[in-house]
């Protein structure tokens, strides 16, 4: 599913070298006429901004200072709490603007020449930021630059996109945040999800600049086109719904460690479709972060990532696509064959989007599912070094390092036992291989054994076999048991050895 798309918007038509002094001249203005010409069209923008927020009602602020979310709040964070007071459902929230860096046009005097030459230069002007809650794109905005060439930025969440339609279809469903924690139908979002890979978006986004930009009309009076549209940035996620928040907890860290010491570049790389071979020139990286909503793995590969975070109870995967050239697509080429050639940022190629993310998604989790769930076990050792009650009688606690407890475990383990089962005197036998010096120490090493059998069921680790006076370890026994074993005679020396 596609989670955060950034698409932009070029008048590509108004870029090559004399285009802007042709776009001028059509419409009778002299170059050096251009200051209060294009002042002028960038005041009817602002004027068409501040009319479509008095349509709406929704305020039209100008913002002195920066607002991001390093700064404590975002702009977007703004316009949400704006929608909240209002109670709006549909329709324009707010219009904010303020000064940000642009690339643009000017004219300049050239002294060899002696004549007015349009130039592109870097500067400052105003950009315009529309936030909507849209009918069918939910919550999304639009960001246009004031002043030629008219870049523009369309935001669109995918997930917003699928709230909306779940919202039509009368699907009920919980989210936290930017991400679902429960959807009663699942094969209809999925399916949904599937449909909106393939969605005609050229018609969608010129309808979407027309609304906000008052000046395409006229570039296209004049020949100039309109915009034409790329993806800047596609995050394409596979989200993981657990029954809760203590479900993924306990998994997690196993998660985090295995991403961070058992996935070396190669392995970056393949989830990433690509292979490790002499040519490749680039940086291949791998970082572990905690945000204040919990940590994140990132991996990283000429501007293309790969993060596993958590949101809520939900484990998330997610591809960032901001390089397509580093991956391939299959077009026709001017001879009529097809042909795989490096993926350009154009929209008609977001269906490729979706299948070069969902691919990378899936190989990192199949090489998850080969982690060591270690944590699950903590909590079954921390049960056997807690004393606890049972049928309202106190279970003694085990030193699973102590010599006494290790020998009962391998007792009770001995292969033996494995066919009929146990009894007391069995495990006698094994705990005092030495017979007893007299009958009182035999029937107090029986005694001791019965205790023992007692706190062994008490914590679940052996049954009684019915019918008979026999025992055997039970599935949880046998695995409680053998890692104990285990940790002591090798993995604690492995661990000793490389501390």
């Amino acid at each position: 599913m596609f989670d955060r798309m950034i698409i932009k918007g070029h008048i590509t038509m108004l870029y090559p070298n004399g285009a802007f002094a042709r776009m001028l001249s059509r419409q009778g203005v002299l170059l050096k006429d251009f200051k209060p010409y294009v002042t002028e069209v960038s005041q009817q923008v602002k004027q068409h901004a501040e009319q479509l927020a008095l349509q709406a009602g929704g305020p039209f602020c100008y913002l002195e200072a920066s607002m991001t979310a390093k700064n404590g709040q975002s702009k977007e964070d703004l316009a949400r709490r704006i929608a909240e007071e209002d109670h709006l459902k549909e329709g324009l929230i707010c219009i904010l603007y303020t000064l940000e860096p642009c690339s643009t046009f000017t004219v300049r005097g050239n002294r060899k020449t002696q004549r007015l030459e349009v130039v592109r230069r870097r500067t400052k002007c105003l950009h315009f930021y529309f936030y909507y809650l849209d009918a069918d794109l939910g919550f999304m905005h639009i960001r246009l630059q004031s002043w030629f060439p008219f870049q523009i930025q369309v935001y669109i969440n995918g997930r917003e996109c699928l709230a909306r339609y779940l919202d039509q279809q009368g699907i009920a469903y919980e989210r936290y945040d930017n991400s679902f924690t429960r959807i009663d139908d699942l094969a209809a979002a999925q399916a949904f999800c599937d449909k909106f890979a393939h969605f005609e978006w050229p018609p969608l986004l010129n309808a979407l600049a027309e609304r906000v930009h008052p000046f395409l009309k006229v570039l296209r009076r004049v020949g100039f086109g309109s915009y034409y549209w790329v993806a800047d940035q596609c995050k394409i996620a596979t989200d993981l719904m657990f029954k809760d928040r203590a479900s993924l907890e306990a998994i997690l860290p196993d998660l985090f460690e295995h991403s961070i010491l058992r996935c070396a570049s190669a392995d970056i790389l393949r989830f990433l479709g690509r292979k490790l071979h002499g040519n490749f020139k680039g940086n291949v990286s791998s970082s572990l972060k905690r945000r204040p909503e919990g940590w994140r793995v990132k991996f990283s590969m000429k501007r293309n990532t790969l993060k596993m975070y958590d949101k809520g109870s939900v484990l998330r995967i997610e591809t960032t696509i901001n390089n397509p050239s580093e991956f391939k697509i299959c077009q026709q080429t001017e001879d009529g064959n097809l042909r795989w050639k490096p993926m350009g940022k154009g929209v008609s190629n977001l269906y490729r989007y979706a299948q070069v993310g969902l691919q990378a998604n899936q190989r990192y989790l199949e090489n998850l599912a080969q982690a060591k769930l270690k944590s699950k076990a903590i909590p079954y050792l921390d049960d056997l070094c807690r004393s606890h009650m049972k049928d309202g009688k106190r279970c003694a606690r085990f030193n699973p390092l102590g010599q006494a407890d290790r020998e009962l475990f391998a007792a009770v383990l001995d292969g033996s036992n494995a066919l009929n089962g146990f009894r007391n005197r069995d495990l006698c036998a094994k705990l005092y291989p030495q017979p007893a010096v007299s009958i009182q120490e035999a029937r107090q090493r029986c005694t001791k054994v019965s205790r023992l059998i007692a706190k062994l069921r008490g914590h679940g680790l052996i049954a009684k076999v019915k019918d008979a006076r026999l025992y055997r370890p039970t599935k949880l026994g046998v695995r409680v048991l053998s890692a104990v074993i285990s940790f002591y005679q090798v993995d604690f020396s492995v661990a000793f050895q490389n501390a």
